[in-house]
């Protein structure tokens, strides 16, 4: 069954209507070796030598695909005539439409309404360009060569798109395809379209917002069991106050998390910057999933070595040592002269000598006893398959070309020499240079003649490393997550706040302090039936702590009294006397709240005080496993912490992973619950208690 957009992605008839940015589209097409059929729709003159009829009624039916290059106003009546006449698809290139306010608005919706079911790409676009068939709908100079296969670059900037069509990283691009307003054709249904067709080998997307999460995630599903890779770059990752401002989660996590999250769920690599979606994308292409994160680094200087172990910090990248056995023979291949570590400057003294340099990368790549010299038979570019000995999962080497002009005749031995230690090894390789203009094109491409991928710089290689490894490592079921819908508030929220909230958590099987509610003069007697230490806390402020509305750890009751007078005035008039946790071993913040389009997003982090300056947090979204909350607990920096840190006791994990999982099963159940907070989780070696809460409702 043909699918919707099938026509638009392989186009052999193609129509221009329009003047200016018309004839730019045609002259894209000759210059892109487009040989099918092409008419052309002006009323006044004719447009670029080709056939041009005066209204678009007047074309040949059945065209494959129209770039409509004509004001807004304008458009609606093209596109209406198009689809009566049986066009496969349209690019609408005006803008002044949703992105102006109301009254545009109101015209792209007339817009979507005259294509009668028609796709339509945009408006306020470039359009798209299919390497496949030489199609450019498209009013501009691009960088794109034919390609029979290759990746898809779906982009909601224009210009963004126009920039990665100029691309000099060897990644071979099949389609460039701009939304721009996704009034009709949105990024999620392109997505579907590309990943179902057969030329495709991977998908880099540049995004604000999804327009459906549902099909996103269908179309992802689908790139995954056919082991495409997929690279977001995120736009737009400024943090979002939610739907109400009041708690902590709001002022630590946006929208951003919310897609972070996404992407992981769904096993799309996160890129930050264009030249690392381009490079992640390349080498994933190239080299495909890791089975680990052991990497070794070669280089011809001590100050690049220490680059690459710098720049891995904070990344899911390990740089083993070498056992002594091991940096023996690689010390042997270096005559003795060279302290062998990893990241390795290997010096300068075997510079241009394929043979010592080619025993050299053998010896530090391969496992014992195996001598890693120059493979037969690689005119294929396949990598040897990996001993299960191996010691490490990739290879990086850094090696900065000359200018052009220069003499670059004793840099090549170096690219060869790692590339048979590569495929002798069966260690996925990774070239990259210091500087993403030291390494030339044509390195770029004898590179990927040997197998080996090819990075900017060592940032960008690093990046795509660890993406290659988490793909790797997050392999498995291709089923489609079942992820919980975002909450719109509606008409209107109420803010639940402590008191409030805590009997729900409590109701849930959320461990909550025992405490009370009182005027101040009651408050030395609640202490006493609950018995000291006990926190007094005025009841209402969202923020306790930073509003000097809590006094910890008080013993008598004349210091309870002398508290909650002087704490009621800060709030309602009441305060909240309750038990005191003691040994504490840290605290955490645990959320969840609405983030739309995305879905509910569970963040945990570091909680109390110490919320906002730590910035210490992890977000995944519901439904989640208890294996997936532990595996985000591991990924904070307080972990040490839960951990037992320098012999301190540790807290109780299980605990906190089954408060989290009761937190999770709460919001499920209850719909009305757009946002609740814990800060803190209180954790000691054997409970994990929520001393603190808000809850944002839906009303009605």
């Amino acid at each position: 069954m043909a699918r919707r957009l099938d026509r638009l992605l392989r186009p052999r008839s193609l129509a221009f209507v329009g003047g200016a940015a018309a004839e730019l589209s045609i002259e894209a097409c000759r210059s892109f070796g487009f040989v099918g059929e092409m008419w052309a729709v002006n009323p006044r003159r004719e447009l670029g030598g080709l056939p041009t009829v005066a209204s678009a009624s007047e074309l040949p039916a059945g065209i494959d695909a129209a770039f409509v290059g004509v004001d807004r106003h304008a458009s609606i009546d093209v596109v209406g005539r198009l689809a009566a006449n049986g066009t496969g698809a349209a690019v609408c290139h005006a803008s002044g439409f949703a992105e102006t306010g109301e009254a545009g608005a109101a015209l792209q919706h007339e817009l979507v309404a005259a294509a009668a079911g028609m796709p339509v790409l945009g408006p306020n676009c470039y359009g798209l360009l299919s390497a496949l068939t030489g199609a450019a709908l498209w009013p501009d100079v691009h960088g794109l060569t034919r390609r029979e296969r290759g990746v898809a670059l779906l982009s909601q900037s224009g210009n963004i798109a126009v920039n990665l069509t100029m691309q000099r990283r060897g990644l071979d691009v099949a389609w460039v395809v701009t939304l721009g307003n996704q009034a009709d054709v949105g990024v999620s249904e392109a997505f579907e379209a590309v990943v179902a067709d057969g030329a495709a080998t991977g998908v880099g997307l540049c995004i604000e917002g999804l327009d459906d999460v549902d099909r996103f995630a269908a179309a992802a599903a689908v790139a995954k069991r056919r082991g495409l890779p997929v690279v977001a770059l995120k736009l737009g990752a400024s943090k979002s106050s939610g739907a109400i401002a009041v708690t902590h989660t709001a002022s630590l996590v946006g929208d951003d998390a919310a897609y972070g999250a996404l992407f992981d769920e769904l096993g799309i690599r996160r890129a930050r910057t264009i030249p690392e979606l381009l490079d992640i994308l390349g080498v994933l292409c190239t080299l495909g999933p890791l089975d680990g994160n052991r990497l070794v680094s070669l280089s011809c200087s001590g100050g690049e070595a220490a680059l690459v172990a710098d720049r891995s910090q904070g990344r899911n990248l390990r740089f083993p040592p070498f056992t002594p056995e091991h940096a023996a023979r690689v010390a042997s291949a270096l005559d003795g002269r060279v302290a062998v570590t990893n990241p390795l400057d290997y010096h300068t003294f075997i510079w241009g000598e394929e043979a010592r340099l080619a025993a050299c990368f053998g010896a530090a790549l391969s496992a014992a006893g195996d001598e890693a010299g120059p493979a037969a038979g690689r005119a294929s570019g396949e990598r040897s398959e990996r001993a299960p000995e191996a010691p490490f999962d990739a290879a990086l080497l850094v090696l900065d070309f000359p200018a052009e002009g220069l003499d670059r005749s004793r840099w090549w031995p170096t690219l060869r020499a790692f590339a048979a230690a590569c495929d002798a090894s069966g260690t996925a390789g990774v070239l990259a240079a210091s500087l993403a203009e030291n390494l030339p094109s044509g390195a770029r491409a004898r590179a990927a003649e040997l197998g080996v991928a090819a990075c900017g710089d060592i940032d960008t290689a690093l990046a795509a490393l660890e993406a290659a490894s988490a793909w790797g490592h997050r392999t498995g079921s291709h089923q489609l997550p079942l992820l919980a819908p975002a909450r719109d508030p509606g008409l209107g929220a109420t803010v639940l706040v402590e008191h409030e909230a805590k009997p729900r958590l409590a109701a849930a099987g959320i461990v909550v302090p025992e405490g009370r509610r009182v005027v101040p003069e009651e408050a030395a007697a609640a202490a006493d039936r609950i018995g000291c230490p006990v926190v007094v806390k005025a009841s209402g402020p969202a923020h306790k702590t930073d509003d000097g509305a809590v006094v910890v750890g008080l013993t008598d009751t004349e210091a309870v009294a002398a508290a909650a007078h002087r704490l009621a005035a800060a709030g309602d008039g009441t305060v909240i006397v309750e038990s005191a946790v003691t040994d504490v071993v840290a605290e955490l913040l645990v959320s969840v709240r609405s983030s739309p389009p995305v879905g509910m997003l569970l963040t945990l982090g570091a909680g109390g005080t110490l919320a906002e300056l730590l910035d210490d947090t992890a977000s995944l979204l519901l439904p989640a496993t208890e294996s997936r909350i532990l595996e985000a607990l591991r990924g904070l920096r307080l972990w040490a912490l839960l951990a037992g840190y320098r012999g301190r006791p540790a807290g109780a994990v299980d605990a906190v992973v089954d408060a989290v999982s009761a937190l999770s099963a709460l919001v499920r159940d209850d719909r009305s619950i757009v946002e609740v907070e814990i800060n803190p989780l209180l954790v000691t070696s054997q409970a994990a208690v929520a001393a603190d809460a808000l809850m944002v409702v839906a009303d009605g």
